[in-house]
């Protein structure tokens, strides 16, 4: 099926699949059923005891917390790059934290709205570290592992015809047999968002320290959730659960002390975000505890980033642009008044 034809399939899909309320079903199953990838180190991957971990899956928590009060009420579903749209829209899963990059075409053409942007990215590249390759200019020729399916493909094909360097890809719908094929050298280079490379390399690589990613990104990949179109109530939910999180970094509320601010803060919006004042929660259609139900468990959107993808995790990630507005970042909380 061609692109053109998939996106008219799923915009047809979309009125049917949104007829109900996510909200109403989710706590009439008693659980939430969350999309994601299952096999990206510090977003959505089980550990060792089979736990999903990563900020992505601590979104999904973080959600059964505020529309169920239990973080536990969650069931992971695990999607590639091709089924993960399709999967929404059919009404398998309630919504998609799926490390998705937000376009023009899909908050546009597919019947899906993009939630806010919870992880800035860029598009980069991995190769040996005996290749000497140090800039994409030196690419010029080479074979390049790829997912189908994401913007990857097209961001790859417009950036080497705008420099005037070829490249042969090497298609894959499975993210870890494109590792598998660069590892044992069928490519030279593997080309992924730049935090799917980094915790890739950590995770799958036989010896990371054989592996480098180039300094030079060639996109712009901010990734965030879907939700189907027509559900407005439940699109609400996932975006101001986003900003809460911003919002009790911001104000200095946290995983710890969440429970004190709830008794004593005299910070009006510190009242607001945590229910004491104001019906947030009910406008909503939620308890007024929501995001004091969310902060108990996963904590803030800074304490998440750093478990996950920071310096208390493998993949060791400074923030960037996903530091907070007032640090120099881009993580902006929309105000709770």
């Amino acid at each position: 099926m061609t692109m053109k034809r998939l996106f008219l399939a799923l915009a047809l899909m979309a009125p049917m699949a949104a007829q109900a309320g996510t909200l109403d079903t989710v706590r009439q199953r008693g659980q939430l059923v969350c999309g994601v990838s299952g096999n990206f180190a510090g977003f959505a991957v089980p550990d060792s005891q089979g736990v999903m971990r990563g900020i992505d899956a601590d979104y999904c928590r973080a959600v059964a917390a505020a529309v169920l009060g239990d973080a536990n009420k969650v069931r992971f579903v695990t999607l590639t790059a091709q089924n993960r749209f399709t999967a929404l829209q059919s009404g398998e899963i309630d919504v998609l934290f799926r490390n998705s990059t937000q376009t023009f075409q899909r908050d546009n053409m597919i019947g899906l709205e993009s939630g806010p942007v919870t992880f800035y990215d860029g598009q980069g590249f991995a190769v040996r570290r005996e290749s000497g390759v140090k800039k994409i200019a030196d690419l010029n020729g080479a074979t390049i592992c790829v997912i189908q399916g994401t913007t990857h493909e097209l961001n790859l094909a417009d950036t080497f015809r705008a420099r005037g360097l070829t490249f042969q890809p090497v298609v894959f719908d499975r993210v870890d047999t494109m590792y598998d094929a660069f590892f044992n050298g069928r490519c030279d280079v593997v080309t992924q968002d730049g935090s799917a490379l980094a915790g890739s390399l950590v995770s799958l690589a036989p010896d990371p320290s054989k592996y480098e990613i180039l300094a030079e990104m060639i996109s712009k990949e901010p990734l965030g959730p879907f939700t189907r179109r027509g559900d407005e109530q439940w699109t609400h939910i996932i975006r101001w659960l986003h900003y809460g999180l911003i919002e009790a970094e911001e104000l200095g509320v946290t995983q710890a002390n969440v429970a004190e601010q709830v008794a004593s803060s005299q910070n009006p919006t510190v009242q607001r975000l945590l229910g004491r004042t104001g019906e947030f929660g009910k406008a909503l259609g939620l308890d007024e505890a929501w995001m004091v139900n969310v902060l108990r468990v996963v904590g803030n959107y800074g304490e998440m980033f750093q478990r996950n993808l920071g310096t208390d995790s493998a993949l060791k990630l400074t923030r960037g642009q996903n530091a907070l507005w007032t640090a120099g970042g881009l993580m902006y909380a929309i105000p709770f008044r």
